[in-house]
């Protein structure tokens, strides 16, 4: 597709998510956004949902692995799904975002299976329906190695890795720790794309992150998919993530969801993956949706360096030339998500490029 130029600044903004980072806008532009965000929090409050997602409907059955790490008896949770036209033999991994679960790839699995795709989607530790450690160091190490001891448990010895958002860094990760379990590397809207701490964005605690992650609501979560992830576009079916994340904060596991929320904030500020892009080996597909502008710490940074985070368009073309061999495809009018934006046009480009 064509490239765009972003023409837009950020502006430090406290949100309800760990990384966020939004653009100005002129008064008029405000207005509707403010008028927009009115409208989509109108909705009933978001129902209650347990520690580990029970109660939350799965597009899928549930399965569980079952492994110790860290002195620790976990289980992670994961959907296997069968290819449901006529099975191609390969395999797709899909590994979700910081602020989603495995069950927001639901049309990525359907479109996949149709295409005779085996598909998995694990839940990583720490989030959605896996446990829940108190006592656990994160890293994007440990969640490629779980992952991978996921897929060696299920006789899957290479893969498609799929990664959105925060689960483009661990797809990353994964491709460098484990290359001869990776056919082929894409990531969707990745953040990491920059290095936020080196950028001179002050570092927060994990108490401080804590703190923050205690105070995130059904509303805030709302307003904010609506302006960074939707372009102030929402339709029905975007409430069922929303739903199913302030679930888990409104819950009785909302002291263990906010603390795990907490350390990984810490794992995606601290453990950037962009200065090892040069080393992948495998072939990588970039699909980046240009409107996207997610930046992780940017409303603790001061406006002068905020400004200059969060360019997708930049970012995806700098990655793509930093990746050797990469191929980009961009998607200038969407945001951050664009396989729940426009879906259509999202999986075509997918499927293309699975198949180049």
């Amino acid at each position: 597709m064509k490239p765009v130029a972003a023409g837009l600044t950020l502006a430090a903004l406290t949100l309800p998510c760990a990384y966020a980072a939004q653009p100005t806008a002129t008064a008029a532009t405000t207005q509707a956004t403010t008028q927009a965000t009115t409208q989509a929090t109108a909705a009933a409050p978001a129902p209650t949902y347990g520690a580990q997602l029970e109660g939350f409907d799965y597009p899928h059955p549930i399965q569980r692995f079952k492994l110790n790490s860290q002195q620790q008896a976990l289980e992670m949770a994961y959907m296997d799904i069968a290819p449901k036209g006529k099975a191609n033999g390969r395999t797709a991994v899909l590994l979700h975002g910081k602020n989603f679960c495995g069950a927001t790839w639901q049309e990525t699995i359907r479109v996949l299976s149709e295409q005779g795709w085996r598909v998995i989607a694990p839940d990583q530790i720490g989030f959605c329906a896996s446990s829940k450690p108190k006592g656990y160091q994160f890293s994007f190490g440990q969640l490629a190695a779980n992952t991978h001891a996921l897929l060696q448990s299920l006789g899957i010895q290479q893969a498609t890795v799929i990664g959105h958002s925060m689960g483009g860094m661990l797809a990353t990760r994964f491709a460098l720790n484990h290359p001869q379990a990776v056919s082929q590397l894409v990531m969707v809207n990745p953040i990491g794309l920059e290095d936020w701490q080196a950028a001179g964005v002050p570092y927060a605690t994990i108490d401080q992150l804590y703190q923050g992650e205690l105070k995130t609501s059904f509303e805030g979560i709302k307003a904010y998919q609506l302006r960074f992830y939707y372009n102030g576009l929402w339709k029905p079916e975007y409430d069922r993530w929303v739903h199913m994340q302030a679930g888990l904060y409104a819950g009785p596991g909302r002291e263990s969801v906010a603390w795990n929320q907490a350390q990984t904030s810490d794992m995606v500020f601290t453990q950037p993956v962009v200065h090892e892009f040069a080393q992948l080996k495998v072939p990588t597909l970039l699909l980046i949706g240009g409107k996207d502008r997610t930046a992780p710490g940017a409303a603790r940074a001061p406006k002068a360096i905020a400004d200059k985070l969060g360019n997708y368009p930049a970012l995806g073309r700098a990655a793509a030339k930093a990746i050797p061999g990469a191929q980009l495809v961009e998607f200038p009018a969407l945001g951050h998500s664009p396989q729940v934006e426009s879906p259509k046009e999202f999986h075509e480009a997918l499927l293309r490029g699975l198949k180049s």
